[in-house]
């Protein structure tokens, strides 16, 4: 039996100019780090078309599995050189509704 995964979403505001310095950064820390996290089930990075943000959305399958990958310390690495790029907010909650055409 599966459960439903935790959503984590985290909209990063930035420049026009460094979106894609921040982009390649993400899809580092992406292949580095959060693959190899336990309770990682997928995330997709979202390009706004003006270039002023990023969306990171990602399911995970606890919110512990959340917690411990704020925690890890690969992953406390990588946030210095993201807000020196981007602000962030993070919400973190599950899926209310989904409609697949």
């Amino acid at each position: 039996m599966t459960t439903a995964p935790v959503t984590l979403v985290n909209v990063l505001k930035v420049a026009p100019d460094r979106q894609a310095q921040l982009i390649a950064l993400l899809k580092r820390n992406i292949d580095t780090v959060i693959r190899t996290l336990s309770g990682w089930r997928t995330t997709r990075l979202i390009a706004a078309k003006d270039g002023a943000s990023v969306v990171i959305y990602s399911e995970w399958d606890t919110p512990a599995a959340v917690e411990a990958m704020r925690a890890d310390p690969r992953m406390k690495a990588y946030f210095p050189e993201i807000l020196q790029l981007a602000s962030l907010e993070s919400i973190v909650g599950e899926v209310a509704f989904s409609d697949n055409a």
